[in-house]
Formats: structure tokens, C-alpha cells, sequence
């Protein structure tokens, strides 16, 4: 099966190390994907729209996995190993049911974003929606990366 010319030789790592890093950044483990995402545009060997577009699929994955997270954690919250101090989940909670599903437009925001999207999936937001708005909210993020990325260069 032929290769797509954006995906030979060193490009394939390239995105997936993006994808891989996005995704991981979107859960509740910590990592920096704007700093990858800096460093390969700013070598300029790479697609910019399409590592823009693979980071921004991989942290909206990732942070799905969070509300997916959200829906069964009520059972596990008070353990101790649960990677979200109560007070942050409930302080998300309440961010979420004041401004709605319209609070994902923070689920960028380092501290507070993997809250909110654990707290969409304890308080039942539909997948659609979540979804939508996530992937805007990572978008934007990622373009304004990007711009930052391109005006220093």
C-alpha cells in the first residue's frame, strides 16, 4: 500500500510524537504539547496545517477520554489515587453548572480544562456537543500557537 508523501521517512514520527504528546496533554497526565508543537513548526519541515490539525485531533481525543473518564468517576473520586483533587473537580462542577456546556471553551486552560471536561462527562454532556466545543476550543489554541510560533520566526 503506497505511503501518502506527508507521512515517509521522519514526517510519520513527526506526527505521531505531536498526536502522541496532544493526547497525553488532554488527559489528566502532565505534558507540554504547545512546546512540540513549537518546535516542529518553527523547523519548518513539516506541514504546518497538518500538525496544527493532527495536535488539535489528538488533545480533543484525549481530552474525550476525560469526559469518558467523567461518566464513571462518582465511584472512584474519594480514593486516593484519583488524579483530581476534590476541590478542583468541584470547582469545575460548579463552573460547569453555571456557564454550561459554554465553560469547554477553558478546556485548553492548563489546571481547570481537564476538570472541566471530567465534570461534562459527570454531569452527562452529550458527546456531540462536548465534542463541538472542544474541538474548537483546542483549535484556537493550537492557531494561536502557531501565530506566536510564526511571528518569532
Amino acid at each position: 500500500m503506497p505511503c501518502l508523501p506527508f507521512l515517509q521517512g521522519a514526517s510519520v514520527f513527526a506526527y505521531l510524537g505531536i498526536f502522541s504528546s496532544a493526547f497525553v496533554s488532554a488527559t489528566l497526565l502532565p505534558a507540554q504539547s504547545e512546546a512540540v508543537l513549537g518546535a516542529l513548526l518553527a523547523g519548518g519541515a513539516h506541514s504546518p496545517v497538518l500538525l496544527i490539525a493532527v495536535a488539535t485531533l489528538g488533545n480533543t481525543l484525549g481530552a474525550a477520554t476525560n469526559w469518558l473518564f467523567g461518566l464513571y468517576v462518582n465511584r472512584f473520586k474519594e480514593r486516593r489515587w484519583f488524579p483530581v483533587r476534590p476541590d478542583r473537580l468541584a470547582q469545575a462542577e460548579r463552573w460547569y453548572r453555571r456557564w454550561g456546556r459554554w465553560s469547554l471553551l477553558l478546556s485548553w486552560a492548563p489546571l481547570i480544562g481537564d476538570a472541566l471536561c471530567l465534570a461534562a462527562g459527570v454531569l452527562r454532556e452529550p458527546f456531540r456537543s462536548f465534542f463541538a466545543i472542544v474541538l474548537a476550543a483546542k483549535l484556537l489554541r493550537y492557531l494561536a500557537v502557531a501565530a506566536l510560533v510564526f511571528s518569532l520566526v
